[in-house]
């Protein structure tokens, strides 16, 4: 616990307040940036900077030409605040008086210094950028000594801190509790979205900044002899556009046919997006003996409760067609389904229209459901029919059979 002091004791709602030490470490080490609250020649200063907190230490990130390191030069260091705060939640309550928030701040107190030691600042700037994603320290260049020199770093101890926190529903006076409006919280949190790389990368999101998900939609790599299936990147647009700039690959599609590799990397934000939303698991096609992108597929609203998938999303470029690239591909899928996902069900989807992709999804051992009415709309705003095929788990070690009977290479005959 951290001894209440004359800075930190609560004037008002002091059952909001706490000086509980774990509570406080939490906070400040969930939040990535601060405010840091100061006086220059008797003039107040807030400066939002970066933070991390090492054992009962808080270091706060900056530069050498900044007006708190500036300040602190000199002097036995610099009298400052920080302050930290999670929003957790807008409370709606019936009177708008009683409005509030749902949150958990940090407020600390006290005099910080420069850190002027070298390995202390290494290991203060190490800290920092493991704590944006675990492992990042080792998968980027460190900093030379010229950059070393220009970042500053205070060092705040952790000893006069309270915690204010409120997590309650809607505070309603009891007079109003029969007014018809709505009352309640509505949580907020911070959440990533879709990692985007900086022009000129050409390799894919690493694993660290890739959200945790179901196995169901885990992009693991998958290889065959013909095909390598691997997790889809905006680094793929250009290549994939080529492979795909075909308008015979786009008949069929329900999308329109990209005109350029900037419109290919919009189609991969997309599919990136679907990802990141739980609906859709995208991979890259490469072709195993050359390495070249050739086309794309995907699993399509993967249920793990239903233990169901649909294979979808597929597109191959032409000069790769009946080259067993495809098969391969979906041989791979299914095998993931059936074996490593336990899936029970795994379903197609294409349009009525498209002969070669029902024939393609027959000869996989797939049977056919039925028609789905006005089930897709295009590009165009016109509606498409789609044929459904499923294929069970008890009916995969058939097709399985028959799968990699067909990849198999042809004996020569005997002369």
């Amino acid at each position: 616990m951290y001894p209440p002091t004359e800075r930190t004791t609560a004037s008002r709602m002091r059952d909001r307040m706490s000086y509980d030490e774990a509570a406080a470490h939490a906070v400040l080490d969930e939040a990535y940036h601060c405010a840091l609250a100061f006086t220059v020649a008797g003039e107040p200063r807030v400066l939002p900077t970066l933070h991390v907190r090492l054992g009962d230490t808080l270091y706060l990130h900056g530069s050498t030409g900044s007006r708190p390191l500036l300040a602190a030069r000199g002097t036995d260091g610099l009298p400052v605040c920080v302050a930290v705060t999670l929003l957790d939640g807008l409370v709606y309550a019936r009177s708008q008086f009683n409005h509030s928030a749902n949150y958990r701040s940090v407020v600390v107190h006290g005099t910080a210094r420069p850190v002027t030691d070298e390995r202390e600042k290494l290991d203060v700037l190490t800290a920092l950028v493991e704590k944006v994603a675990a492992g990042r320290s080792a998968d980027s260049r460190p900093p030379s000594r010229r950059e070393l020199a220009e970042t500053s770093v205070l060092a705040l101890p952790l000893r006069e801190v309270s915690v204010r926190a409120r997590a309650a529903g809607a505070n309603d006076e009891p007079a109003d509790h029969d007014l018809l409006y709505w009352a309640g919280v509505l949580p907020l949190r911070l959440t990533p979205g879709v990692p985007e790389p900086a022009a000129g990368v050409t390799v894919p999101v690493p694993a660290y900044l890739r959200p945790a998900r179901s196995p169901w939609l885990e992009q693991v790599v998958l290889r065959g002899e013909h095909v390598v299936l691997e997790p889809l990147d905006l680094s793929h647009a250009e290549e994939l556009y080529a492979a795909l700039d075909d308008e015979e690959v786009w008949r069929y599609v329900g999308s329109r046919r990209p005109g350029s590799a900037a419109e290919m990397a919009d189609n991969v934000r997309a599919a990136l997006d679907a990802h990141h939303r739980g609906v859709r698991t995208p991979w890259v096609q490469r072709c195993a003996a050359t390495g070249a992108v050739v086309g794309t597929t995907s699993y399509y609203q993967p249920d793990a409760e239903l233990r169901a998938v649909e294979i979808g999303f597929t597109q191959l470029g032409r000069p790769w067609w009946r080259s067993g690239i495809n098969t391969e591909a979906k041989l791979l899928l299914l095998t993931r389904a059936f074996e490593e996902l336990d899936a029970i069900r795994v379903t197609w989807q294409t349009s009525t229209l498209n002969e070669r992709s029902q024939r393609a999804i027959e000869r996989l051992g797939a049977t056919r459901e039925g028609t789905l009415r006005a089930n897709r709309r295009r590009a165009d705003g016109t509606w498409r029919e789609s044929a459904l095929y499923s294929m069970l788990a008890s009916e995969w070690p058939n097709a399985q059979a028959k799968l990699r009977e067909r990849l198999r290479p042809a004996v020569p005959a005997a002369s």
